[in-house]
This record gives structure tokens, C-alpha cells and sequence, in this order.
């Protein structure tokens, strides 16, 4: 199971990953509040009926984490916890990151300096050598190559890490257990018994489209910086470069003919700002002692408390909805406001939050709903 993680406690993550209702934010908090998912799991039910809100927000079954602990077993793979060491450092900073990733293969790679390599999956032929040469190069200077196993762009980069015997991770949409597109299975095993292989879903779902952005989040958060070879306008290329901006992760593109439309999106984004690399030491240059770390700190974490073994009064979620408006409030802001325990404020945020009586926001705010 997940490193340094008792069984028990690894069964109440999952029973939390797999409840309807308890995205990646809610977990967090849940897990800072509570001190741990045993406890979470324990105070869950009781926040829940007190928001009034039994259907729309509830745990799944703890058969059904057993059950998703035995599918995780019988594909070879295991989960990486959120907050443990065995999860990718890069990732576990950005907020939102997945509670869970279920993966094959060498976790230790995540920490390689990860640089995503990334573009369209029609590709030109010029696009597809420079993929090779530029995953070459970086997997031999000893950086993980990032990429979605996606055709076209992705597969390249995974190919030629992998032919240079360097380290390579693939994040895929479906589970982990689901081998797509069909075509890349060899591909997909491949990288799970030389490289890594992750996913942010349970085994057995279904790579459908809603479920390729959050693949792409992972791509961006897990990695120092993302390299585009070749991306079309609209496309989901583009979105994962977006996500790599908003977590400050350096943006890289190589530029392209104005002629062909598989290089308008790289050069829309050198327009806008990304950086030019027109070869692999660009690259290496650029990354070179960078961290991850977002440039500009856009909130101040609050100062955290031992975690509550107990509910929030009653009236503290009161006086915490009292004390908000439709502006959006940091949540260390609100804290201070109620003079109340970091552990406590957040458990009643949970709760307020499950009554859809607050809204949450980027860079850690809150406000009160319409």
C-alpha cells in the first residue's frame, strides 16, 4: 500500500476518494481539519447532517474501497496518498492536486526533475522528430520525460525516453487497469515496468472526454515546466500549457511554420509570452535550479493548528457566514476574524460548504453564496 501509511488509514482515504460529493478541495480540508482520513471518515456523517444535505453528499461503502484496494492489487499497481513521500513532490504543492493516484512502476522518477513534453496527436513529421530529439536528450541528462501516451506528440516522447533508457512518465485518463488509446498498449506496459505510470481514477473508468482535463492538470502540476511541439488553436494541448501557467510552471514551445495550423498554437503561445527553446539545452538551461515553485505567491498559507478531534460549535459556522459577503474573503483572513481554531474554522467551512451556503475560490477564498 501508500509509504509509511497504515492499511486502515489507506481504506478511509479510498472510502473518501470514491464518496460522490468529496472533490480534491474538500479532501484537503477534511484532511487538515480532521488530522486524518480515519477521522474525517468518522466526523463525515455528522457534518453532513447538519448541513442537510444526506443526498447530495455522502461516503461510499467501505466495501467498495476494499474493493477498489483488491482492483488496484490485481492490476500490479498501488496508490501514492496525497501528503506522503511516495507522491510526486511537484504535484502535491498545487492546490487541488488528487487525493490519490493509482500507479505502476517507480514512484522515485517523479522526483527526476520532470519536464512534460506535450503536443497535437496529428503531427506533422518534423513535429514528431523534434518530439524524439528533445525526449532524447532530456531523459539522457537524466530528466523524467512527462507525457499523456496520447498518439501523435506524446507517444514520440515516451518512445524515444525510453529507447535512450532514460526515465519516463505516463499519465493516463482512464484506470489504471484500461489501456488507451488501444493501440498503445505495448506502449502503456511498457512505461509501467520501465518508467512510471499514473492515474488519477479509480480501476476500470473509461477514458471519456470530461476526464482529459483533469489528466492534464496532472501533467502540468507533476512536472517543472512543459515543453509544446506542436498544438492546434482550441486544443487540449493548449489548456494543459494554461494550466501550467496558472501554477507557475515555466511554459516552453517550439516554434513552427505560420503555414501549417499544427504550429499555430505553439507560436500564439511564444506571442504571448512562453518561451522560445529551439533545441533541448534551451530546455535544460531554463530549468536549471528551478523548484516548481510558483513564481508569485498568491496567498499566505495560514498557520495550522492541531487537527480537532471533535465538531465545530454550531454557531461558529453561524458567526463564519455571518462574517462573509459575496466578495470573496482568504480564508486565513476569515480565521483571524473568528478567533477561532484554524482546525474548527475549516470543519465548519466543510459544513457550510455542503449546505451550498458558501462558494469556494482560487488562492484560498471563500464567500458566501448568492
Amino acid at each position: 500500500m501508500s509509504a509509511h501509511l497504515p492499511e486502515a488509514e489507506v481504506l478511509a482515504r479510498l472510502q473518501l476518494w470514491l464518496s460522490p460529493g468529496i472533490g480534491p478541495l474538500n479532501y484537503r480540508h477534511l484532511m487538515e481539519a480532521a488530522g486524518s482520513a480515519q477521522a474525517a471518515v468518522a466526523a463525515f456523517p455528522a457534518l453532513v447532517a447538519r448541513a442537510g444535505r444526506a443526498k447530495s453528499a455522502s461516503l461510499a461503502d467501505p466495501a467498495a474501497a476494499r474493493a477498489e484496494r483488491d482492483s488496484i492489487r490485481r492490476a500490479k499497481a498501488r496508490p501514492l496518498c496525497h501528503g506522503t513521500a511516495d507522491y510526486p513532490p511537484l504535484l502535491n504543492q498545487i492546490e487541488g492536486a488528487p487525493p490519490i493516484l493509482v500507479a505502476r512502476g517507480n514512484p522515485a522518477l517523479a522526483a527526476q526533475n520532470p519536464i512534460a513534453i506535450i503536443g497535437a496527436r496529428n503531427a506533422s513529421p518534423a513535429g514528431l522528430r523534434l518530439a524524439r530529439q528533445f525526449a532524447a536528450t532530456l531523459a539522457t541528462a537524466g530528466h523524467a520525460v512527462v507525457s499523456g501516451l496520447a498518439r501523435g506528440i506524446d507517444a514520440a516522447a515516451h518512445q524515444a525516453a525510453l529507447a535512450a533508457h532514460g526515465p519516463t512518465i505516463g499519465v493516463i485518463a482512464s484506470g489504471i487497469d484500461i489501456a488507451y488509446p488501444p493501440e498503445h498498449a505495448a506502449l502503456q506496459e511498457q512505461i509501467a515496468r520501465e518508467g512510471l505510470l499514473l492515474s488519477d481514477v479509480p480501476c476500470g473508468t473509461e477514458p471519456i472526454a470530461r476526464r482529459f482535463p483533469a489528466r492534464n492538470r496532472v501533467i502540468a502540476g507533476l512536472s517543472l515546466g512543459v515543453v509544446v511541439a506542436e498544438a492546434a488553436p482550441g486544443s487540449g494541448t493548449l489548456l494543459t500549457a494554461t494550466m501550467a501557467i496558472e501554477m507557475g510552471r515555466e511554459v516552453m514551445a517550439i516554434p513552427g511554420s505560420p503555414l501549417d495550423p499544427r504550429s499555430r498554437g505553439c507560436n500564439g503561445l511564444i506571442r504571448d509570452g512562453a518561451i522560445l527553446v529551439q533545441d533541448p539545452e534551451d530546455v535544460i538551461e531554463l530549468l536549471t535550479g528551478f523548484t516548481g515553485a510558483a513564481r508569485y505567491d498568491a496567498r499566505a498559507e495560514p498557520t495550522p493548528t492541531p487537527p480537532s478531534e471533535n465538531l465545530p460549535p454550531a454557531d461558529l459556522a453561524e458567526a463564519l457566514l455571518a462574517l462573509l459577503s459575496p466578495v470573496p474573503m482568504p480564508v486565513d483572513e476569515l480565521i483571524r476574524l473568528a478567533a477561532a481554531p484554524t482546525a474548527e474554522v475549516q470543519m465548519a467551512l466543510i459544513e457550510l460548504e455542503l449546505a451550498a451556503l458558501i462558494h469556494r475560490h482560487p488562492g484560498g477564498r471563500v464567500s458566501r453564496a448568492a
